[in-house]
């Protein structure tokens, strides 16, 4: 087996046949795929070298691809969004971890000034092939900053692609998508998913953009993305017992929306409950349920309904069941939109 230059190390195959892999892996796959594919990607974050960064996201690619393209950098997120910037203007396509979703927060600055507006601001001159690793949202048990779900911060920044993945074939598909992209990315992960496994293609299927239909259904519209997709498969199946037929959409896009495919579904059903972590106030939710309203307003049998997390700060480990939105409380919505409660 051939080796890269410079390294003793065996150089990594790609994925080249379908195998059962935890979303993790499913990224660190995705990763060195688009590392082999293209010597200009490189990696900066906190401890993604010998540590493999705190999940284990980026184990062995230090070994693989040595440290002038796994950098460990210092505890500022500043100094790595802003160390992207520079690459990403010298024709390089850096990969930024922040380590968890409330760290994200020292390098906005950069994101939002920078990243998001040097397209626009050199009239295409230059491009910021950035993609921005986030693992985000709550439901592992952390400390304060550690569960945070950031994603309508940037979703409402031109400039910026946002997307989040919900399953192990996406977490590969996309990452190489996100990596592939000239425009910036932000890609959340859902990090109480990390360790559920799937089988992963090694084809990049559906575009980024791309919303997909995960459960067919025809009573109700329920539309999110990460980790709630899984309950959100779960409360269509609870439903089903009880006569309803849900349609679950898995938004994977979040700027831009994908409203063609989401439309299509209300159009259909009628009705349309959206549900994510994130607080309610200002969050995705009322965005899309806005446009769905203004776009398909006659076709509504029942005002749309939100499911998420509370207005308040992220709550301590012992209370977050109650602060995401579970099986039950979805069903609510279900139940609010049939004209059942």
């Amino acid at each position: 087996m051939a080796t890269l230059p410079g390294l003793t190390a065996p150089a990594p195959t790609p994925l080249t046949e379908t195998k059962t892999l935890t979303l993790g892996k499913a990224i660190n796959e995705g990763l060195r795929q688009a590392m082999l594919d293209d010597p200009k990607v490189v990696l900066l974050g906190e401890d993604i070298g010998a540590l493999g960064g705190v999940f284990r996201v980026t184990s062995d690619l230090l070994a693989q691809f040595g440290a002038r393209r796994v950098i460990d950098t210092p505890l500022a997120e500043s100094g790595i969004i802003g160390t992207a910037v520079g690459l990403a203007y010298r024709g390089y396509r850096p990969v930024c971890e922040i380590q968890f979703d409330g760290f994200i927060f020292p390098g906005f600055d950069q994101i939002v000034s920078q990243v998001a507006k040097f397209h626009y601001r050199t009239q295409g001159a230059v491009r910021m092939p950035i993609t921005v690793r986030v693992p985000f949202g709550g439901g592992i048990g952390a400390a304060e900053h550690h569960s945070e779900s950031p994603e309508a911060y940037f979703s409402h920044t031109s400039g910026l692609r946002v997307i989040a993945v919900s399953n192990a074939q996406d977490a590969y598909s996309l990452i190489r998508q996100a990596i592939a992209s000239d425009d910036p990315v932000l890609y959340f992960e859902p990090k109480r998913r990390y360790h559920v496994k799937g089988e992963v293609v090694p084809e990049l299927g559906a575009p980024m953009e791309q919303a997909v239909i995960v459960t067919p259904g025809t009573d109700v519209t329920l539309l999110t993305y990460g980790a709630l997709v899984s309950t959100a498969k779960d409360a269509a199946l609870a439903a089903f017992d009880e006569g309803v037929s849900i349609e679950v959409i898995d938004l994977r896009s979040l700027s831009p929306v994908d409203y063609a495919v989401v439309e299509a579904s209300v159009r259909k059903t009628g009705r349309l409950v959206v549900t994510h972590e994130a607080a309610r106030s200002g969050g995705l939710g009322g965005e899309i349920i806005a446009t769905v309203t203004e776009r398909c307003f006659s076709f509504l049998e029942s005002a749309p309904v939100r499911v998420t997390g509370f207005d308040v700060p992220y709550p301590p480990a012992k209370l977050e069941s109650h602060h995401l939105p579970d099986l039950d409380r979805i069903l609510d919505g279900v139940d609010r939109v049939m004209g059942r409660r």
